[in-house]
């Protein structure tokens, strides 16, 4: 597919519209897109400003980038009514300070799979994963 303009700000535009709706921008909110199989994945990353770790938000999966994107919209639009919310007390290797991060996920493997992406399993200790009541 060839990859035109109006297909690029297409893309902007709902990048944008993501990071706004979230709250976020370009140095918090990062979109990866990777090939695989003939299709694009999307990876949304979330970088916490203040220990500076990133994390999975959420993957989706489209014929192409626009796709993925639509469907990370219509997702971040909806997650909290579908996805439970957890929270993580960790330690990075080398770190003496307890950090706390909240996932949403479907489930504690999913929450924990957010927290491990990209990096090896060794360099996190987790010390708890709750399930927060939900209000």
């Amino acid at each position: 597919m060839e990859v035109t303009s109006d297909v690029r700000a297409e893309i902007v535009r709902l990048q944008d519209q993501i990071m706004n709706y979230l709250g976020m921008n370009s140095s918090t909110l990062l979109f990866e897109y990777r090939e695989l199989e003939g299709r694009t994945r999307l990876d949304l990353i979330t970088v916490n400003p203040r220990h500076s770790q990133s994390f999975l938000f959420h993957s989706e999966i489209g014929l192409n980038k626009l796709e993925a994107l639509r469907k990370m919209w219509d997702y971040v639009q909806n997650y909290r009514d579908k996805e439970s919310s957890f929270t993580i007390q960790w330690i990075a290797r080398g770190e003496r300070e307890l950090q706390t991060s909240y996932f949403r996920a479907a489930n504690v493997y999913s929450a924990l799979d957010k927290l491990y992406y990209g990096r090896d399993i060794n360099t996190i200790t987790v010390f708890s994963v709750v399930l927060n009541p939900t209000s």
